[in-house]
């Protein structure tokens, strides 16, 4: 694709933002509870791509304020069946089911975090909520344990939901948004 052809999209602390927070979550679920110490480090790292990302939400580029993507549940499902009927309008930024996607996400996401310091905390007596958390019996062990553990599999689906979504409004769109997010670049007009 031409450069002349395309406009700038994704900023270039959205795009290291998403491929971080890929392997951050990649890590963290992969390693579990084999290489405690990794797995915790991935967590924070999380935690903490989720936060940038919340100011970069508000603060940030054009494309990457969730004034450009949130969009009511209304428009979400209005969007999700034009996507059904072919119809679907092409969107610079995220689309509404991408835009909401991205929320369900960070929101996911931040809980798994929260749940994994939980975790931390009333089984190792370590990391930041170990003073509040510590002294929590068995039961809330198990509870947060399982919270951690079913969040993160629900993060898993949502990202195959995800994926399946770029790869539909892509074919739809008839552009490559993987190499938009490693880019930035997206083609400046509707195809004719």
């Amino acid at each position: 694709m031409p450069e002349q052809n395309t406009i700038a999209v994704w900023d270039p602390l959205i795009r290291l933002f998403h491929w971080s927070l890929v392997a951050a979550f990649l890590v963290a679920y992969l390693t579990e509870d084999d290489l405690m110490t990794l797995h915790v480090w991935a967590g924070y790292t999380v935690l903490g791509l989720i936060g940038f990302r919340l100011l970069w939400g508000i603060v940030g580029t054009r494309h990457a304020r969730f004034t450009d993507f949130v969009r009511s549940p209304s428009v979400v499902l209005a969007y999700l069946r034009d996507i059904a009927a072919q119809r679907a309008k092409r969107h610079l930024g995220h689309n509404p089911a991408g835009g909401a996607m991205v929320i369900v996400l960070l929101v996911t996401l931040l809980l798994i975090g929260l749940t994994g310091l939980g975790v931390y905390a009333v089984e190792e007596h370590a990391g930041p909520l170990a003073g509040m958390l510590g002294g929590l019996g068995h039961d809330a062990e198990e509870f947060l344990e399982e919270a951690h553990e079913w969040l993160a599999n629900l993060a898993v689906v949502l990202i195959v939901l995800h994926v399946a979504g770029v790869v539909l409004a892509g074919r739809q769109h008839g552009e490559n948004l993987v190499r938009a997010m490693i880019n930035g670049r997206k083609r400046a007009a509707e195809r004719r």
